[in-house]
C-alpha cells in the first residue's frame, strides 16, 4: 500500500463539513469550476470551425477526414489525459495537478491558435484534450473535498452543468467570427482559440489562491499543513459570515501513507465496490449516448433536413436549457436526494427522446429545438450527477482516478462509438433525404438512458448531506481499524 508514515486521529473532515456557506467557497467554485466553461467553449467552437479549417486560403486546407480525425484525437487526448493525470492527482495532490492541467490546456490552446499545418493542429488538439481530461479528475476531487457536505450535491451538479455556458458562448461567438463581412476568415478561427487561452489564464490567477485539499494532506503524512489550512479557512469563514463555529465531535483514525498502489485502487473499484462500479458505468454510458444521439445529429438535422443556414442561435438556445436545468434542479439533489433525482432525470429524458424518434418526420427546426431543450433541461442535471456520483462513492485515496476512469469510459463511448454510429445514420438519412433515418439513434440513446435510471433506482447511493468518509471510508482508515476488506464486508 506504500510506506507507512504514522497513525493519527483527526477531526478535519467534520470541521470542513460543518462550515456555513461563505465568500471563500465562491473562490473555490470560480477558481475550480470554470474549467467546464472552457470545455464547452472548445467543443462548440471546433464543431463550428470545420468550414474555415478546410479552406486552404483561410484555414489549413484540412480534408473532411482530417477534421473528423481532429475530433477523435481530442477525445483520445481527453481519455488518456484523464487516466494519466488522474492517478497523479491521487499520488501528488489536488492543487499541484489542477495547476499543471490548466497550464497544459492553456499552452495547447495557444499552439492551436498558431497552427501552421494539419499535423501541428492535430498534435495541439491532442494536448488540449489531455489537459481538459486531467482537469475533470483534479477538479472534481478537489471541489468535493473542500465543499461542505450540505452543499456538495447542488454545487457539483451546477458546476458540471456550466459546460453549457461555454457551449452557448462558443455558439454565439462563432456567429461574428465566421462572418466574412465582420472578421477576416484567416484570423477568425485563430482568434476563437486565443480567447479560450485568455480565459484560462484568468482562471489560473484565481486558482492559485485555492488551497490543497486538507483531506489529501493528512492522509499523506502532512497533517500539520492540513491543520494550518483548515484553521485559516475557519477564520476566513468566521470573518465573512460573522457566525460562531460550533465544535465538532466526529473524528477519524487513519494510517498515513506516502503512496497507494494502483493494484489496491483497482481492487477497490472492481472488487470492494462492484455495485457502485456498475452504477457509475451505467450512468456514464447512458448520458454519453443520449447526448450523442441528439446533439451529434442536431446541427446536421437543422442544416440538411430543416433548411437552417446559421445554427449558432439554435445551439445557443439548446445550451441555455442545459445549463438552466443543471442550475435550477441542482438543489433537489441535496433535498429530494441523489437516488430519486438521478432516477427521474434519466428515465424522463430517455422516454421523451424515444417518443421524439417516432415523430421526427413532422418536426420543424423550432419544434425540434424546443423538444431538445425540454429533454436536456432534465438530462443535463442527471448527466452532471453522474460525475457527482463517481466523485463521492469511492474512497478518498482513489477518488481522482475513479473519476478519470469513468470519465474516460463516457468520453470514449460518446466521442468514438457515438460519432461512428450516428455519423453512419446521418449519411444514410442524407442520401435518402429522410430525417426519420436517424430515429434508431434516438431509440438507442433512449434505451441506454432509461437503463441508467433503472440501475440508479436499485443501486444508487443516498449520499446527500453525508460526509465523504461515511459514504466511502478511506482505505487507510479501514486498515487502521483492522477492518475486513473482503468483498462481502464491502457489500455489507
Amino acid at each position: 500500500m506504500g510506506a507507512e508514515t504514522g497513525r493519527i486521529t483527526t477531526d478535519i473532515p467534520a470541521r470542513l463539513d460543518r462550515l456555513p456557506w461563505a465568500k471563500w467557497h465562491w473562490l473555490v467554485v470560480i477558481g475550480l469550476g470554470t474549467v467546464w466553461i472552457l470545455d464547452g467553449l472548445e467543443v462548440t467552437i471546433v464543431g463550428s470551425m470545420s468550414t474555415a479549417l478546410a479552406d486552404p486560403k483561410t484555414g489549413l486546407g484540412m480534408s473532411s477526414y482530417q477534421v473528423g480525425l481532429a475530433g477523435a484525437v481530442y477525445v483520445a487526448g481527453a481519455c488518456l489525459g484523464a487516466l494519466f493525470f488522474g492517478q497523479l492527482t491521487d499520488r501528488l495532490g489536488r492543487k499541484k495537478l489542477f495547476l499543471i492541467t490548466l497550464a497544459v490546456y492553456t499552452l495547447a490552446t495557444v499552439l492551436t491558435a498558431f497552427s501552421m499545418n494539419p499535423t501541428w493542429y492535430l498534435g495541439a488538439r491532442f494536448l488540449t484534450g489531455a489537459g481538459i481530461g486531467g482537469e475533470y479528475a483534479a477538479i472534481n476531487s478537489a471541489i468535493d473535498e473542500l465543499i461542505p457536505a450540505k452543499y456538495r450535491g447542488r454545487i457539483d451538479v451546477a458546476i458540471n452543468g456550466s459546460f453549457w455556458v461555454g457551449a452557448a458562448g462558443g455558439a454565439l461567438l462563432t456567429i461574428p467570427l465566421l462572418d466574412p463581412t465582420l472578421v477576416d476568415q484567416s484570423w477568425g478561427w485563430r482568434a476563437a482559440f486565443g480567447l479560450g487561452a485568455i480565459l484560462a489564464v484568468g482562471i489560473l490567477v484565481v486558482r492559485r489562491n485555492v488551497p490543497e485539499s486538507p483531506r489529501w494532506l493528512f492522509i499523506h503524512g502532512r497533517e500539520d499543513e492540513a491543520e494550518r489550512i483548515v484553521t485559516s479557512i475557519e477564520k476566513t469563514v468566521t470573518d465573512e459570515t460573522g457566525s460562531r463555529l460550533e465544535p465538532v465531535s466526529d473524528s477519524i483514525t487513519i494510517r498515513q501513507r506516502k503512496t497507494i498502489s494502483i493494484a489496491l485502487i483497482a481492487r477497490t473499484v472492481f472488487t470492494l465496490y462492484p455495485k457502485r462500479t456498475v452504477l457509475c458505468f451505467s450512468l456514464f454510458v447512458g448520458q454519453a449516448f443520449l447526448y450523442n444521439a441528439f446533439f451529434f445529429t442536431y446541427g446536421d438535422s437543422l442544416t440538411t433536413f430543416l433548411g437552417v443556414k446559421q445554427t449558432g442561435w439554435y445551439i445557443a438556445v439548446f445550451a441555455v436549457s442545459n445549463f438552466a436545468g443543471a442550475l435550477l434542479l441542482s438543489r433537489l439533489f441535496d433535498t429530494i436526494g441523489r437516488v430519486r433525482m438521478i432516477t427521474f432525470t434519466y428515465i424522463f429524458s430517455g422516454v421523451v427522446l424515444g417518443i421524439t424518434g417516432f415523430f421526427l418526420g413532422s418536426v420543424t427546426a423550432v419544434t425540434l429545438t424546443l423538444i431538445g431543450s425540454l429533454i436536456f433541461f432534465f438530462a443535463s442535471a442527471g448527466a452532471s450527477a453522474a460525475y457527482l456520483t463517481a466523485s463521492e462513492v469511492f474512497p478518498m485515496e482513489t477518488r481522482a482516478l475513479c473519476i478519470a476512469f469513468f470519465y474516460a469510459i463516457g468520453t470514449a463511448v460518446g466521442g468514438i462509438t457515438g460519432p461512428l454510429l450516428f455519423g453512419k445514420l446521418i449519411d444514410d438519412a442524407s442520401a435518402s433525404g429522410d430525417i426519420t433515418g436517424i430515429a434508431p439513434g434516438y431509440y438507442l440513446g433512449a434505451v441506454l438512458m432509461v437503463a441508467g435510471g433503472v440501475v440508479a433506482a436499485f443501486l444508487g447511493v443516498k449520499a446527500e448531506g453525508q460526509s465523504l468518509e461515511s459514504i466511502a471510508q478511506p482505505l487507510t482508515a479501514e486498515d487502521a481499524e483492522g477492518a475486513d476488506l473482503s468483498p462481502a464486508a464491502a457489500g455489507a
